[in-house]
């Protein structure tokens, strides 16, 4: 008894010395405790992510990979994997499990080694949030400490859904949900047994127990798991064999991008730092909703993509990327032309040009060769392998073989400068042989299936378009480039270029603020003037070379007459005209003070061309360009919502938009519970109604032209193609060409809707060139040419302008962006009035045939003048008496 006795005293002193210690130690390290207090407000790190208007997903910017779940979205097996894995006794202990502690200690003095079991799932959700992983008894106790803490804060249930969202689980994903989308590419909901196995294994060592950088390790991490779960009753004896024996599934996912559209998803990124910084942009779980609809950036990206191929296949084949073999009676390759940039070019691969004189690869050596290009969608990388007579056929990166008819080579005539082409191919072997590596592309020409491919290259040429909505500026469509993933230079916002005669609209307008009409008659005649400080004589030309002589301002705008202009701008004046543009958002420092300004030196990017033009769509108010719509937070709860200064306020009362971002006002409804939201301000008014509407009627001549082609006063416009094709009478336009050719646009409007195009080379000393006639091009046209075959895309000949250029992806945009618009009717301003015209002179006439028109004058401006007898120009040398309602004789 004497020793029992003491035993037990031993005992109670050790206790009371432990409790003591333990007691001193949490007092000693307690002023280096985190405050678990934030565990009740936590927001987890999770990424950013980027929607279109109609909420299809187009990007997500964040390290961290984080999808969050409530509880209840969790499936139960997969609550029972890691209870039973990880802490089988976790709604028992009070964030410290006794069981484990003792176990560990245990461990401790049998091996010496410090093991990872005692850890409860509080514990390593202390771990988490607040410790690192390093092996120390001091941050052992610290872990303890704060697991018992945070039991005294959150629930049970709050704990086990912080620790399913928040554990670290490899490949940048964090919380089982994410990690169901990296591994499988799936809802946690989808997942089956092994899958759900295989996770709940992951947070013992992410990075070296997970399927896809260590399958068999996580193999046997999965067995354990489930016998885990076996053990303790949450499945069967069955379930566990067939899990246990199920092959490896996992797979690396990114998010699931429903829409590519990267060059939009980048402007929206780089807003959001500059609004919450990059830290916060990329964890703070925002949803954000841009002003683009998926139906309009597809249009956009589709009509660019055709565009440039267009213009690229009628300049020429460059010849294959390399030639990977040569069969002996195989002729050289010619690969004539400009190389192609390093990032989508191998001419230099190594591999390439040492098997050379070698025999044909069999197919897994051209699997091995294509496995690391890069494929820039549409165009695939691919080898040739057969060359039959009009045909070839090829094996891709994808391991699929593609037999390419004469339709999808004939165009290939070789390159061999911006201005001139080589001649016609008439075998196949004209252009590839065996061995070739080269890019193919779906089929793009009329009547062909899905099936049909064709060989293709990357295009040298770059373009750009840039869609908004003129009311108040929401960005509609955005396209920088052809390939974002190829080059991330935005051509649509960060390329300043000459923008030649896209200015003449604006120039115009300044000069109806000053006294002109569009009967007014200008001298279209060649100017040659002297400069003394250089020597030489200035003389601007039309182009086409073709003078008119005098014509009306109508005409001369919509035939683009250059001359005009310059004579215009003299009769403005320089200063006034730069400070009239200003009213359409240019800045003074890109519009030169000289003459050159007439016919379009100035540099600008497509984004502000569109945003000036958009001015006049809206009858005269300035509205700034903004892509978001509304931000979200991670749970769908209201963040900020945009309203942005609008040209018509009444119209889109409760439309969610705005041109800057401003921090969310506390208890504001989320927008759907909004019953009525408040009218946006109204934008300022820059140019009145009256001239908006009268720039915008010229700009709709040189679409639809004017005149009758039986009475031989028909004249047609610079941007004819879009009346033929789009066969609306609501749209207008403007094309541009600089010097040279080196930059071409096409701008216009339609309801709603304001668009520009451009297309040029990234070396401004490039010209765009001239082509000749492709006799299979001319017979191959698209679905939307086969209104009017070869007036638009791959079969144009002659000098690239912005009409044949830049306008053919404002055409194919517009054709899907306003498809399900009704045509608009003319809304005509007050202080607009009409009168009856001299087609000739532009004075006022009481004659009603063909020699006369209708025409808009602001009221007050109109000719006082009648036109003479003698100064009546009839072109048929007789009168025919026309219809005489005003729609029919405009």
């Amino acid at each position: 008894m004497k020793y029992i006795k003491r035993l037990v005293g031993f005992a109670i002193i050790s206790m009371v010395m432990g409790v003591c210690a333990v007691a001193a130690l949490y007092f000693y390290i307690k002023p280096d405790l985190p405050s678990v207090e934030v565990l009740k407000d936590v927001r987890l790190q999770t990424p950013m992510k980027v929607y279109t208007q109609d909420g299809k997903l187009i990007s997500q910017f964040g390290v961290k990979r984080r999808i969050p779940l409530e509880l209840d979205e969790v499936p139960e097996q997969l609550v029972h994997a890691i209870l039973a894995t990880e802490d089988s006794r976790f709604f028992e202990h009070p964030g410290i499990d006794p069981v484990g502690v003792m176990r560990a200690v245990v461990n401790l003095v049998l091996t010496g080694e410090k093991g990872q079991g005692g850890s409860t799932l509080t514990m390593q959700l202390a771990r988490g949030f607040f410790l690192s992983r390093e092996k120390t008894f001091l941050r052992k106790f610290k872990e303890a400490f704060i697991a018992w803490h945070i039991e005294r804060v959150l629930t049970k249930e709050e704990i086990l859904t912080l620790y399913i969202n928040k554990v670290e689980l490899g490949h940048r994903a964090f919380g089982f949900g994410a990690a169901a989308q990296v591994y499988y590419g799936k809802d946690i909901k989808e997942l089956n047994l092994a899958q759900i196995a295989t996770l709940a294994g992951l947070p013992k060592a992410p990075s070296t127990m997970n399927p896809i950088s260590r399958p068999q390790r996580s193999v046997m991490r999965r067995r354990v798991v489930l016998s885990r779960m076996l053990s303790e009753g949450y499945i069967s004896e069955q379930e566990y064999l067939t899990a246990a024996q199920e092959p490896v599934t996992a797979e690396r996912h990114g998010a699931e991008i429903e829409l590519d559209a990267p060059y939009l998803a980048n402007l929206i990124y780089e807003e959001m730092i500059a609004l919450y910084g990059k830290e916060e942009a990329e964890t703070g779980g925002y949803n954000v909703y841009a002003t683009v609809p998926s139906k309009m950036q597809i249009a956009a990206r589709d009509a660019v993509i055709a565009n440039l191929h267009d213009y690229d296949e009628r300049h020429g084949y460059r010849g294959p990327i390399a030639q990977l073999w040569k069969m002996p009676e195989s002729e050289p390759v010619k690969t004539e032309g400009t190389e192609m940039s390093d990032d989508v070019s191998d001419t230099s691969d190594s591999k390439a040009s040492s098997n050379l004189d070698d025999p044909s690869w069999n197919e897994e050596q051209m699997l091995q060769y294509l496995s690391d290009k890069t494929e820039y969608d549409p165009l695939v990388p691919a080898i040739v392998t057969q060359v039959y007579e009009q045909a070839v056929t090829v094996l891709d990166k994808f391991g699929e073989y593609h037999y390419i008819s004469w339709d999808g080579l004939a165009w290939a005539r070789p390159f061999i400068s911006d201005n001139k082409q080589g001649k016609d191919p008439q075998l196949a072997s004209d252009i590839v042989s065996a061995g070739a590596y080269v890019w193919i592309r779906p089929a793009s020409w009329k009547g062909a299936t899905e099936q049909e491919w064709q060989l293709s290259q990357f295009p040298e040429v770059s373009g750009a378009l840039v869609a908004i909505d003129p009311n108040n500026g929401a960005v509609r469509a955005i396209v920088g480039g052809y390939s974002f993933y190829q080059s991330q230079f935005n051509r649509a916002t960060q390329a300043k270029r000459q923008v030649g005669s896209n200015i003449k609209p604006f120039l115009y307008s300044a000069a109806l603020e000053n006294g002109y009409t569009l009967a007014s008659v200008i001298n279209d005649a060649p100017i040659n003037q002297w400069d003394r400080s250089s020597g030489n004589a200035w003389r601007p030309q039309n182009s086409p070379p073709v003078y008119d002589g005098p014509i009306r301002m109508r005409i001369a705008l919509g035939k683009s007459k250059n001359v005009v202009s310059v004579r215009l701008l003299r009769a403005v004046g320089i200063d006034n005209a730069r400070e009239h543009m200003r009213h359409f958002g240019f800045e003074l420092a890109d519009l030169p003070r000289d003459e050159s300004l007439s016919l379009g030196t100035a540099s600008l990017t497509p984004l502000q061309v569109a945003t000036g033009f958009s001015v006049i769509a809206n009858g005269g108010y300035s509205v700034q360009p903004h892509f978001i719509e509304r931000i979200e937070g991670q749970f769908g709860e209201f963040v900020w919502q945009a309203n942005p200064s609008t040209a018509c306020p009444e119209c889109v009362a409760g439309n969610n938009l705005t041109a800057q971002l401003e921090p969310a006002i506390e208890n504001v409804p989320h927008p759907s519970e909004n019953a009525s939201n408040p009218i946006p301000p109204q934008a300022e008014r820059v140019i009145s109604e009256q001239n908006a509407f009268l720039v915008g009627e010229m700009m709709h001549s040189a679409i639809t032209g004017g005149g009758s082609s039986r009475n031989k006063t028909y004249w047609r416009g610079t941007g004819w193609r879009a009346n033929t094709l789009l066969n609306r009478k609501d749209i207008a336009g403007k094309t541009g060409t600089t010097n040279d050719a080196r930059d071409t646009w096409f701008s216009g409007f339609g309801p709603g809707l304001v668009a520009t195009s451009w297309v040029g080379f990234d070396d401004m000393n490039r010209e765009l060139g001239r082509t000749s006639r492709n006799k299979y091009l001319f017979n191959r046209v698209s679905e939307l040419t086969k209104r009017s075959p070869n007036i638009i895309g791959n079969a144009m000949v002659g000098g690239e302008d912005g009409a044949r250029v830049a306008q053919p992806a404002w055409i194919r945009f517009m054709d899907v962006a306003l498809a399900d618009k009704e045509e608009a009717s003319k809304h005509i301003p007050e202080g607009i009035v009409t009168v009856r015209i001299d087609r000739t002179t532009g004075k006022l006439t009481n004659r009603i045939d063909h020699t006369s028109r209708f025409e808009y004058f602001i009221a007050g401006t109109e000719p006082q003048a009648f036109v003479e007898e003698h100064e009546i120009i009839d072109p048929v040398g007789e009168s025919e008496t026309e219809p005489a309602a005003a729609e029919e004789i405009f």
